[in-house]
């Protein structure tokens, strides 16, 4: 038979034998130790390297993504002040603005990995001028990347006028999933109401819920255990995210400990993420300076799906990051003390396998036969090498077409010995 595509000597995930992948009609046709007898329009040696499913970048907002300094820069690095630079910034956004911004970092992401994207858009603007912008950045990308669109009240549900209405008219227009954000309601109360508010959506609208929670290092702050109630009383189980839960960073562990098993019940997942928890959290610290990062190690042994999200890219939360889902893994393994062996091979399936669950993708999602060809190469024989070198991505392809390739940077060492010359620099095991 004669294929599209086949990938000669891939190495899967978790996986020590090389296999070939033969890729037809956009879908994975046939995964085997040797297809040596099959004839491709294209073939790709993989000689080794890691084969994966496309990553996932479970949170992030690409309504805001490259503001950074406009109007101004965040000097305190504080959460708090984030949000008000961004209510500055708010009033001048226009339709052409967001979606260049937009477009402009799913090629970054994509570039380097990354197919599907959970992003939450503010729809605290009477106008709604970034969820328009998105909702047609949505259709625009189909070729390259699947998004999903989060109806995310940063001023507050209740605290914003009109709070309700907008973020009923932000599902009205097509918006995937339901959002929320109690901790940054006036009161508990109105905190309460804000998780309420946001079920009652969901259910209405037959969609999943993903409110920011307990993002904060108050240890007084707990709503994820609002979220888990409701979950648990309407049956939304695996279909709800509660995002950042920094506060659970903070929380005895008594507390902790019967938090993480009424999520477990609830089949909720939490997403970490680690530039925006790692640089927003602590910042009222002297010392020690708390990490802020939720307890993913406790939660991921307690039996709750984890998975990353970027959140900021270049904006008044988070000044630096490039859309590299790779690198948060990376910063996830240093901060949550993942450096076991084993536990290596865990942080890697935190922006795969889980985020997919978080997604709900997993139907068509992983390389299977049948499922669509969507994956990449990397230059790297594994998870624990490709978490330590973060390696080029070679090869990125959706649904059997190649969507980017990255050529390798190389480096030259030039010795002053006599009759020594220019030596190749390799950071990968010989």
């Amino acid at each position: 038979m004669q294929y599209d595509v086949v990938i000669r000597h891939a190495r899967l995930h978790r996986s020590p034998e090389l296999v070939d992948i033969a890729i037809q009609n956009g879908a994975f046709a046939r995964i085997n130790k040797d297809l040596s007898s099959a004839a491709a329009a294209r073939e790709i040696d993989a000689d080794g390297r890691l084969l994966s499913p496309p990553f996932i970048d479970a949170h992030v907002h690409l309504d805001a993504v490259l503001t950074v300094g406009q109007p101004r820069y965040n000097t305190s690095g504080t959460l708090l002040e984030g949000i008000q630079i961004w209510s500055e910034r708010k009033p001048s956004l226009t339709h052409e603005d967001v979606k260049k911004r937009a477009l402009e970092e799913i090629r970054w992401e994509v570039a380097q990995g990354t197919l599907h994207i959970r992003s939450h858009v503010d729809i605290c603007d009477p106008a709604l001028t970034a969820l328009r912008a998105l909702l047609e950045v949505r259709e625009e990308v189909r070729d390259i990347c699947d998004l999903q669109l989060v109806a995310f009240p940063q001023d507050g549900i209740l605290s914003f006028p009109h709070g309700r209405e907008l973020m009923r008219k932000a599902m009205e227009m097509g918006c995937d999933v339901v959002g929320g954000i109690p901790h940054y309601e006036w009161t508990r109360d109105m905190g309460v109401e804000d998780v309420h508010y946001a079920f009652a959506l969901a259910k209405e609208f037959n969609r999943d819920v993903d409110c920011h929670c307990d993002e904060t290092d108050d240890p007084l702050s707990r709503f994820t255990e609002v979220m888990a109630a409701d979950t648990i009383e309407q049956g939304w189980h695996g279909r709800v995210t509660a995002s950042h839960c920094t506060a659970m960073h903070s929380y005895d562990n008594a507390y902790a400990f019967k938090l993480i098993g009424l999520l477990a019940r609830a089949q909720m997942n939490v997403v970490a993420n680690p530039f925006d928890n790692v640089v927003l959290q602590g910042r009222f610290d002297t010392y020690p300076k708390r990490r802020g990062i939720t307890r993913v190690k406790e939660l991921l042994a307690g039996n709750v799906n984890v998975a990353l999200g970027h959140d900021s890219i270049m904006d008044p939360w988070f000044p630096l990051g490039r859309g590299d889902m790779l690198a948060a893994a990376q910063l996830a393994l240093y901060l949550c003390h993942m450096s076991g062996f084993d536990e290596i091979d865990t942080v890697f399936d935190l922006i795969t396998a889980n985020a997919a669950r978080v997604l709900r993708i997993q139907d068509r999602y992983g390389i299977e036969e049948g499922k669509p060809a969507n994956f990449l190469l990397l230059d790297a024989p594994n998870a624990f090498e490709a978490l330590r070198l973060l390696p080029a991505r070679l090869h990125v392809f959706k649904n059997g077409r190649e969507v980017a390739t990255t050529t390798p940077a190389h480096s030259v060492v030039r010795r002053a010995e006599q009759g020594e010359g220019e030596q190749m620099v390799t950071y990968r095991p010989q």
